[in-house]
């Protein structure tokens, strides 16, 4: 009786494994077209490759030059579970006649919010199979203004495109950071752009007027933002200064704190490890793409400038104030660029306001990142908002030359 029991559990056990592998099988190699769809019935299209590795499926998302590798993919009957490597978020789908179906699921620490995904494979276009020939070319800078559909709040940004027939690239650059890397076409005269980074979905869609004007633009970001944009050709244009937009508030000439590291051993800028030396204190989070474009950055750079003299410390702000759900994500950044300096858990939320509480010798946080550049005296010399990432090709380059002159320009004092 013993016996038939084993056999039969045997047998059981191994129809579900031929039964993932099989779906794992079906779940074909090659381009993807992929769908999120917003709470306005439109759709933000994104694309990208699956292969085969060691028994396991890989996914690389495709956005313009960018190739964001995602690992964890697990199949299991008919399920697909595809988690983010960074951000806290996954995606739940079903294999269906070789199409998945499912939600993207955002974790935002007191909730979830879930976007339904679709996804088919063999289509390695975004938008049209077959594009209108396009009117415009529309490369070069753009002068773009951002406005919520109540027309309350304005946002002057600087647009950059790259356009070869109807593929076009680029992105747009804020006071707070960039859009990252966007992809799209123009078909006649419409234009469409969108990204997908596991942290943010976007979708962009204007009218191409001429090749000076762009209006009746929608942005549509995530499961349910709205917001209406409009853009004249500029090349001069540009955003305020991001040295200019956060400040010491008077009386203060340093910056004081104590936060836990991963381990829960309190560190502060008053401890011997950054005595005499320049200090690059990242305000950062796990949940910002824009924040890991510049751990990206600092962790070549502190290879670099740590035998000069340099530390660079993170205070990560999560959507959590729960330690261990804060360590859990900060960990899947730390682990994802092999970070070789410190990041705290500060306990406050990725609310700006609760932030800038943390750190009140400071006038506000208006983006994440924040970057503060501390002298050898421990006297706060440079204060930057945002990160202009490497999708902003030339701006990427000028940051890094200036931001490391001035490293250099601190290094040589006294």
């Amino acid at each position: 009786m013993k016996i038939k029991i084993y056999y039969s559990f045997i047998i059981g056990a191994l129809a579900v494994l031929l039964s993932s592998f099989n779906y794992v099988s079906a779940l074909k190699n090659g381009i993807w077209l992929a769908k999120l769809k917003t709470t306005s019935g439109n759709y933000i299209p994104f694309n990208f490759e699956l292969k085969d590795s060691a028994g396991k499926k890989l996914m690389t998302i495709i956005n313009g030059k960018e190739r964001f590798k995602v690992t964890d993919i697990t199949v299991k009957g008919d399920s697909v579970l595809i988690k983010m490597p960074l951000f806290d978020s996954e995606i739940r789908a079903a294999l269906s006649s070789g199409f998945l179906r499912g939600n993207w699921v955002r974790h935002l620490g007191n909730r979830n919010v879930l976007v339904p995904f679709s996804a088919e494979p063999d289509v390695s276009w975004r938008f049209f199979s077959s594009p209108a020939k396009p009117k415009y070319t529309i490369s070069g800078r753009w002068s773009a203004t951002f406005t919520d559909e109540d027309l309350q709040n304005k946002d002057v940004t600087v647009g950059e495109f790259k356009q070869t027939g109807n593929d076009i690239t680029g992105t747009f650059l804020t006071t707070t950071g960039d859009y990252r890397f966007l992809q799209g076409t123009v078909s006649g005269d419409e234009l469409y752009l969108s990204c997908f980074d596991g942290s943010h979905a976007f979708l962009f869609t204007g009218k191409i007027s001429n090749s000076q004007t762009i209006t009746n633009g929608k942005f549509y970001s995530g499961a349910s933002s709205v917001q209406l944009w409009n853009a004249v050709k500029n090349e001069n244009a540009k955003l305020p200064d991001a040295y200019s937009l956060t400040v010491l508030k008077p009386g203060y000439k340093k910056i004081d704190f104590t936060f836990p590291d991963l381990n829960k051993k309190p560190v502060s800028l008053t401890d011997d490890q950054f005595k005499n030396k320049v200090v690059i204190l990242q305000i950062m989070g796990s949940w910002c793409p824009n924040c890991m474009d510049e751990t990206a950055y600092l962790v070549d750079f502190y290879k670099k400038y740590h035998v000069k003299g340099v530390a660079v410390l993170g205070l990560a702000y999560e959507r959590t104030t729960d330690f261990a759900t804060s360590k859990k994500n900060i960990e899947q950044l730390k682990n994802r660029f092999n970070v070789p300096y410190d990041l705290l858990v500060t306990g406050y939320t990725n609310n700006k306001n609760e932030a800038a509480k943390s750190l009140p010798a400071l006038s506000g946080i208006v983006g994440f990142p924040t970057t503060i550049i501390i002298d050898k005296k421990g006297d706060v010399r440079k204060i930057h908002t945002g990160f202009s990432g490497p999708g902003t090709g030339d701006h990427y380059t000028e940051f890094t030359h200036e931001f490391e002159t001035l490293i250099n320009q601190l290094l040589a004092e006294k």
